[in-house]
């Protein structure tokens, strides 16, 4: 895998698909492709570095496509609602996540997207699979369910754990929780999903160690932000 870094250009570039500016990185004649759904901060440097990570971070026999679609389309949270500990962020986030965040509206996108990268690449992509951060971790569990165009998903520092999705789930599933995720409810959401999974809750990170919140200038959080998604390489060697 390429070195973390701290000041980072990313590789690839922005098009748009389906309206929504999306940022895009990998060799184009990869057959594989991941569509990386990112937290409610937008698509930062830390997420675009690791979209970049995926697709060249991995063996010459595992190559990647991977798309990076604003579903937010600009319109994110405030840093100024985490953390939610007054009534008032608390009403903020609920709103956001009712309104214009709504997990259910974002994956219902997630057909068209596809489809219009699948046009734009010509019929090179065979295979996809899903990650994502926080917020896109509940979207992409939510698209892993029956009839999804997903051969496997990933999803790391989760939101809205809810053990009541874990049976809907039908592909291979990676859960990676940070310190901060409630452990029964990942424990409960871990042990309702009946097809082959992978969990490994990483103890020393922060909520959004993989995304906005890697602070890549702390040597731990860059060891951990590398691990995370070397993590999600090796599964998806496994199963794609």
């Amino acid at each position: 895998m390429p070195p973390v870094e701290v000041d980072y250009t990313p590789k690839g570039s922005d098009i748009k698909i389906q309206g929504m500016k999306t940022y895009k990185t990998g060799s184009p004649s990869a057959t594989t492709a991941i569509l990386l759904i990112g937290d409610v901060f937008g698509n930062v440097a830390q997420v675009l570095q690791g979209a970049d990570l995926l697709a060249y971070g991995g063996e010459s026999s595992h190559q990647y496509q991977v798309f990076v679609p604003d579903f937010l389309q600009g319109q994110y949270a405030s840093a100024t609602w985490f953390p939610p500990d007054t009534e008032e962020k608390q009403q903020a986030i609920g709103a956001y996540f009712r309104g214009h965040a709504n997990f259910g509206k974002a994956k219902e996108k997630i057909p068209a997207v596809i489809k219009e990268i699948e046009q734009e690449t010509k019929g090179t992509i065979t295979k996809w699979a899903a990650v994502g951060l926080c917020w896109g971790g509940k979207v992409a569990t939510l698209a892993a369910v029956a009839d999804t165009p997903f051969a496997a998903a990933v999803s790391t520092h989760p939101a809205m754990v809810d053990p009541k999705d874990g049976p809907s789930i039908t592909i291979p599933y990676c859960l990676l929780p940070s310190m901060h995720e409630d452990k029964d409810a990942v424990k409960a959401f871990a042990d309702a999903i009946k097809v082959e999974k992978y969990v490994e809750t990483f103890d020393d990170m922060p909520h959004g160690w993989m995304a906005a919140r890697a602070n890549l200038n702390d040597p731990k959080a860059k060891e951990g932000y590398k691990r995370g998604y070397e993590t999600v390489l090796n599964f998806f060697h496994k199963y794609l």
